[in-house]
Formats: C-alpha cells, structure tokens, sequence
C-alpha cells in the first residue's frame, strides 16, 4: 500500500497531524464523507488547505489513514477492555452482557463516523488497504471469542467455538444493520415502536439462548 502519510518528526508536526486527524474524525461523524472537505477539516483543525496537502496530496490519502488510526485505536481498546484478569470473577452471562452493551453504544454513539468508514472502506479499489483494515477488524473480533471461549464450561452449543463466533458475528450484523447502514434508523420504528430498546434488551438474551446459557 502506498505511503500514505509524511513522517512528523518535529512535535509541532506531530501536534499539528493530530489536530488534523482529530478534526477528521469529528466531520465524518457528524457530516459524513461528502460533508468531510479538505477546506472545512483544515478550518476545524486551525489549519490551512495547504498545510493539509503538504502532508497528504489528497482527501483519499487522509481518509486512509484515518481508516487505519481508528481501527488501530478501537483494536488497542479492545484488548484492554477484554483482559483477561478483568472478568475472571464475572459469568459468561455478565460478560456477554457486557459484550453486547459496548458493542451497541460504541455503533450508536458513533453511528456518522462508522458509516463513512465502512462505505469507504466497501467502495475502495485499494485491496492491500482493504485487507489491512479487515485484518484488524478480525483481531478484534478474535480478542473477545477468546475472551468469551474462557468460559466455555458454561456454554451448552454443542461447538462452543464456532458458536461463539456466530453469536459474535450476529451482534455485530445488528448493530450495523439497525443503528448504522440505515440512512435514518428512526425509521425502523414503523417496523417495531422503540426498536433500539428492544435491541438493547433482547440482543443480550438471543446470544444467550443460542449458547444454550442459562442466566441466574
């Protein structure tokens, strides 16, 4: 994948990529790629249009790395969200439990800023970079199964392993599906009144019931 990027040696350079990156991921999540112009980000980050190409020779370049950063940032989260030690006294239910409501508020709580990186991401003709982000996707995603598989005496599917990724999977399909790919998600209350309620609340037990997990 090409260079996407100069490198910040200098803190003011690094200060000032920061602003930049940091300013980036503000628009996109509230406006969205096409809301997500060099000037405007540039305005945001208190700098100039030229400032921006000097380190980027375009918004495909800074996108990308800001693709990278953020699935790099939520990975690195990730794992220290599911260590180990933290949830050795905690049941499986408690830690699916928990599962399921990160999961949900960090796709609600960053419904514009996931959306523009997911049809970015879909629609980019750069396969290495594609795969780079998928990647990172799958060792998060590996980092909670894994979690989840410590309890697998708990779990009552005849294959715990491939359960438990499918019930990851199914998580992860409805939270995209109902509160990020829908240009509204609002309007999926003509389907179920309080329908991110109803998520909040069943998603959990469906999970559970799957893995054949009896909660107390």
């Amino acid at each position: 994948m090409p260079k996407t990027v100069l490198p910040a040696h200098q803190a003011r350079s690094r200060k000032s990529l920061a602003r930049l990156l940091k300013a980036t991921v503000e628009i996109l999540d509230k406006d969205g790629i096409e809301g997500a112009t060099i000037p405007r980000i540039a305005a945001r980050a208190g700098l100039s249009p030229g400032t921006v190409y000097r380190r980027f020779p375009d918004k495909d370049a800074l996108m990308r790395e800001v693709c990278i950063r953020v699935f790099e940032g939520n990975y690195k989260h990730t794992k220290e969200l599911v260590a180990e030690e933290r949830w050795k006294e905690k049941s499986l239910a408690e830690i699916a439990h928990a599962v399921v409501e990160l999961t949900l508020k960090g796709h609600r709580s960053h419904r514009g800023l996931l959306r523009a990186l997911l049809f970015f991401i879909w629609q980019h003709p750069d396969a290495s970079f594609v795969r780079r982000c998928d990647e990172m996707e799958w060792k998060t995603f590996q980092d909670v199964a894994d979690l989840l598989l410590t309890k697998r005496a708990e779990i009552r599917h005849p294959h715990p392993e491939s359960a438990i990724r499918f019930a990851i999977l199914m998580v992860g399909i409805a939270a995209q599906g109902i509160l990020v790919l829908p240009p509204n998600p609002k309007d999926l209350s003509r389907l179920l009144p309080d329908t991110d309620v109803h998520l909040g609340r069943e998603l959990p037990k469906m999970f559970l019931r799957y893995l054949g997990v009896q909660e107390r």
